[in-house]
């Protein structure tokens, strides 16, 4: 009996949990223009209408360019960074790794303002690649914290192996380090790549109009009404991040790659 009352327990909390998502899917297939849940009707052309529709479609490509371009600059700086701080355990290394993460620890208005500002101030404000670099710093926190991870997890005593056997800093990484940590570069652009995705207020910011994202496009349309295109565009999102986090579960160890203990340890 208290197995079933635990189970009706969390089948209700994950019900409860999944009350915004299920509403919004049912309002995504609205056979018209309506705000309604129940559904009236049953019609998947407001997800047609993401890629018929050209300002859609551009907006989505624009979400994508970014947060694929984001997530590798974000990647690239956590890669050298997360390396350094393993190979050195001087005090003052930590003071790079607070760097690293105060940008994602800070509210996102106040980065992205920072980043408003500093822009504005050197002449760049509302080019693409404002908003690649911005979103860059923004997340990478991610991939510092699965890198970190990763490195913590590699046994020392095969890098000293491979430089007693005469292998330099390059080819250590190459061929031990690498692959050791290749599920953790995975990760952490996966994450990064996500939530760049959904990401708002720092890309408004720092592109402003010149640049629509999906997030941007969603809150400049909604000035002109609701329209189901809004709603298929969220469960659009949260198919994409579950698909992606489900490839890390299945081809990773996720609660290993999110710092949790894991039952392969």
């Amino acid at each position: 009996m208290n197995g079933f009352l635990q189970k009706a327990y969390f089948g209700l909390i994950g019900l409860f949990l999944s009350l915004p998502i299920i509403v919004v899917a049912g309002v995504s297939v609205n056979e018209k223009q309506d705000l309604a849940f129940p559904p009236k009707g049953f019609s998947l052309g407001w997800y047609g209408e993401i890629f018929a529709n050209v300002e859609w479609r551009n907006a989505l490509f624009a979400s994508i360019t970014l947060a694929a371009l984001s997530a590798a600059v974000a990647l690239l700086i956590a890669l050298p960074l997360a390396w350094f701080l393993w190979r050195r355990h001087a005090p003052w290394a930590n003071i790079f790794q607070l760097l690293g993460v105060a940008p994602f620890t800070l509210p996102p208005v106040i980065t992205a303002l920072g980043l408003l500002t500093f822009w504005a101030t050197t002449g760049f404000y509302g080019q693409p690649a404002t908003a690649v670099i911005s979103h860059a710093i923004f997340f990478v926190t991610l991939p510092l914290v699965t890198l970190s991870l990763g490195f913590s997890s590699i046994d020392r005593s095969l890098v000293e192996a491979a430089a007693t056997m005469g292998a330099d800093d390059r080819t250590i990484f190459r061929t031990v380090v690498l692959p050791l940590i290749l599920p953790y570069l995975v990760s952490g652009y996966a994450f990064a790549f996500v939530l760049s995705l959904n990401e708002y207020i720092v890309a408004y910011m720092t592109i402003g109009f010149t640049m629509e994202t999906l997030p941007i496009k969603i809150f400049n349309a909604l000035r002109y009404g609701y329209t189901p295109t809004m709603a298929s565009v969220t469960i659009l999102f949260v198919a994409i991040a579950a698909t992606i986090f489900g490839l890390v579960a299945r081809f990773g160890d996720l609660p290993k790659l999110l710092g949790a203990m894991s039952s392969k340890d």
